[in-house]
């Protein structure tokens, strides 16, 4: 089982935000602690993306309000906020090269200054894509394309990592080895992640914490362990198939 931060500062808190999409009114209140990996888990429509994209700055809040450090990060764009955001797919842009593709996360025009290159060479090494640098996303394996994902998410060097469902399509034993990986760097660099699965697994086995997402809300904020919990809530128990 994974470690727990319970008594790091909180670093992220999203506090009573609120949202509309379609019919769904949707309300979040959450604190995530410096260097927690939390999963968030829910069914799908539950709101599990659009919390993420809240925290990111893709979608805009009815009300309430996002503090990173307890400072409002609201009115910032996506770019300024201290976050990172790797999705499952739509991650890189196939006639960039691999080197290219993790340089436009640091610099829009891809001039990278000495700090920036070495900051690129050294993400490239820890997630071991060094020779693929001068390849063409299309050249590469779905695994590959992740890490170069993940290597451009380094080089940013910002403190918080938002993943939605980034491995889903990987095969299992591939999913596996990326969220090694994560864990691995999550525990390397301090880096907070906050990680929307639907796999309960991959919660078990990088997650210190869960969020439980149902109906546009936080029905649970609890440790991992709450999944292998016979006394769990019974929405946790249904969702997981246990009743």
């Amino acid at each position: 089982m994974p470690n727990s931060h319970a008594n790091s500062h909180t670093l992220l808190r999203v506090d009573n935000i609120t949202f509309a999409y379609e019919q769904m009114r949707m309300q979040f209140d959450l604190a995530v602690n410096r260097g927690e990996t939390l999963a968030i888990l829910g069914a799908s429509g539950s709101g599990k993306s659009t919390l993420l994209n809240l925290i990111a700055g893709f979608n805009q809040p009815l009300s309430g309000d996002i503090c990173f450090q307890e400072e409002s990060i609201l009115a910032k764009a996506p770019a300024q906020r201290p976050i990172t955001t790797l999705f499952q797919e739509h991650n890189l842009f196939n006639h960039l090269t691999v080197k290219q593709n993790i340089a436009i996360g640091l610099a829009p025009n891809m001039k990278l200054d000495a700090d920036q290159q070495t900051a690129l060479e050294k993400a490239a090494q820890q997630v071991e894509i060094t020779e693929l640098l001068n390849r063409l996303p299309g050249d590469l394996s779905g695994g590959q394309r992740q890490r170069v994902g993940i290597a451009r998410c380094l080089a940013r060097k910002q403190p918080l990592l938002l993943l939605d469902e980034p491995f889903s399509a990987l095969d299992p034993a591939l999913r596996q080895e990326m969220l090694r990986l994560i864990a691995k760097l999550n525990k390397a660099h301090s880096i907070t992640v906050l990680m929307v699965t639907h796999n309960p697994d991959d919660a078990l086995q990088i997650a210190d914490n869960i969020a439980f997402v149902a109906d546009g809300k936080i029905a649970l904020h609890a440790s991992t362990a709450i999944l292998a919990d016979e006394n769990a809530p019974e929405v946790l128990k249904r969702y997981l198939g246990k009743r």
